[in-house]
């Protein structure tokens, strides 16, 4: 994002500069967290007037790929550290704070990857109340390069076995460096050190709230949309719904809701959207059953991008036809997040190698004509759910495992049929309910089951079965990234896999995936 968002305009602001680091995002998060507003923006494109501007109270530096040795590597903008602005530079961003103010950085013999300990050897802001003179404490690190030499001014605060200089600081200009990620999970107090800096050392509140974000968004909407007509794409996940709600709340009848019920979903969940935004909400709604259309579609393809392709101009089709019958529209309306803005733009400026689809309405407005409503594109994806909170919509919805675009097609590998679907549908049922019962639906980030294209012989009574074999999948993560397998109880598999083959007619072996991403995904197609 390279602009300022007039939501912020009533908040102190954080602004973090972006050398392409993987976890610049998670920066964001912890600094959004402790109730400070902040952006992204990357190195190249921040000019000191256009910093001016966006009135930052302090400014983090991030981690990058690079190194700081390498002719034409990033570098903070010319006069940065002449703005009297308090500036936290970290891995990268230490490295280059310290080379552009005259300090040494050189490549390492030896390089620190994960865990590591620093040794803390004097007191600083923003170590106050959290790491005590003389500790031993525990960071995550992954760099090569190291500081050899202080910047005048400088003075050391703590060390590791690989980074003589792992925390520094120069407490007059109020500048800090560290090595470590403090911004990681895996640095147990990071996020207590960035909350010193914003809210110590920058003297920033912490009003940033999604009470105030409420308020602020629908004045905005109001401000863009006018009199005018707003069409919503709802897909019955949480960015959508939670749009749908802010927008209603916002402009009232002016919105009519298209719910394109495409045939794959999981069980009970288009009357669940249905009977929520009608029927409890009163939300102008258009429920469009078009799942013989996309089956249709869809009989004998067993490509998975071939499938995407097919679901995706389908649903541009269905929607544009609902659209047109709900006539005079003005916006469009899309539950594009901050992490979709961001991944729009790539460190370097140029365009980004992640760009993807993030949403089944992507494309519609080039052929539409009409005007983009984007009310939750400064959030991240847990604020997103605590909006909904604040909007009064239940837990269980808000909470609620993401759930991909193609919807059931991409869990059915191989030629989806109405049949295997529905066996699908039965598995997954039973899957979640278990998870549920067992406590544990909160700590996964997203649990489904899969239906194999394989069958196998088995044994059910005394008769010979050959049927569907269905794969479970749990996994944990931050931001679907990088995600791990939940470690469940084998007396959990058990109890799931015996329920499944028992009460699922079609399926007689059940197998769990203990793949991590990476090196697989989360999905199976």
């Amino acid at each position: 994002m390279t602009s300022s968002s007039p939501l912020a305009q009533h908040h102190d602001r954080i602004l973090i500069l972006d050398f392409g680091s993987q976890v610049t995002q998670l920066i964001a998060r912890r600094v959004r967290e402790s109730g400070v507003y902040c952006e992204i923006w990357p190195f190249n494109d921040a000019p000191l007037e256009k910093i001016k501007g966006f009135s930052p109270k302090g400014i983090i530096l991030s981690g990058g790929p690079r190194s700081v040795t390498e002719e034409g590597s990033p570098r903070a903008p010319d006069g940065l550290f002449d703005m009297g602005l308090p500036i936290f530079g970290i891995c990268y961003g230490q490295q280059t704070m310290t080379l552009q103010l005259g300090g040494k950085v050189s490549g390492s013999d030896h390089k620190e990857f994960g865990r590591a300990f620093v040794d803390v050897l004097d007191d600083t802001a923003i170590t106050r109340g959290v790491w005590e003179k003389g500790a031993h404490e525990q960071v995550w690190m992954s760099h090569g390069d190291r500081v050899e030499a202080l910047p005048e001014g400088f003075r050391i605060i703590g060390r590791s076995d690989g980074a003589p200089y792992a925390f520094i600081a120069d407490e007059n200009r109020r500048l800090y460096g560290v090595q470590f990620h403090p911004e990681v999970v895996h640095t147990p107090h990071g996020a207590q050190l960035l909350r010193n800096f914003t809210h110590g050392v920058c003297g920033c509140s912490g009003d940033w709230s999604m009470a105030a974000f409420r308020a602020e968004a629908i004045e905005k909407i109001r401000a863009q949309v006018g009199g005018g007509k707003v069409i919503c794409g709802l897909s019955g996940g949480v960015d959508s719904s939670v749009t749908a709600v802010l927008l209603h709340e916002a402009i009232g009848d002016q919105l009519t809701c298209i719910y394109v019920d495409t045939g794959l979903m999981r069980a009970g969940e288009s009357e669940q959207v249905v009977e929520l935004f009608k029927n409890h909400y009163n939300i102008p709604l258009i429920h469009e059953n078009a799942a013989g259309l996309f089956l249709g579609k869809l009989a004998g393809v067993s490509d998975p991008e071939q499938k995407r392709k097919i679901i995706g101009g389908t649903f541009i089709d269905v929607f544009d036809d609902c659209a047109q019958r709900v006539g005079g529209a003005d916006f469009l309306a899309q539950g594009t997040l901050y992490p979709d803005v961001i991944e729009s733009v790539s460190f370097t400026g140029g365009p980004s190698a992640t760009i993807k689809s993030h949403h089944n309405v992507g494309g519609l407005p080039a052929r539409m004509d009409l005007k983009l409503v984007e009310p939750l594109r400064e959030l991240f994806k847990d604020e997103v759910r605590a909006l909904g909170m604040e909007l009064g919509m239940h837990e269980d919805f808000v909470k609620r495992h993401p759930f991909p675009g193609p919807g059931l097609a991409i869990r059915v590998p191989d030629e989806i049929t109405k049949d295997k679907l529905e066996i699908l549908r039965k598995a997954d049922t039973v899957y979640l309910e278990e998870i549920r019962a067992a406590g544990l639906y909160d700590a996964i980030w997203q649990a489904f089951a899969v239906l194999l294209p394989v069958r196998t012989v088995g044994v059910m009574g005394d008769d010979r079965t050959y049927d569907h074999v269905c794969a479970l999948r749990a996994v944990t993560s931050t931001d679907g990234m990088t995600a791990d397998y939940y470690p469940f109880p084998h007396e959990f598999l058990g109890r799931v896999a015996t329920r499944i083959i028992n009460e699922v007619r079609g399926i007689n072996r059940v197998t769990y995936d203990i793949t991590s991403k990476p090196p697989g995904t989360i999905e199976w197609e």
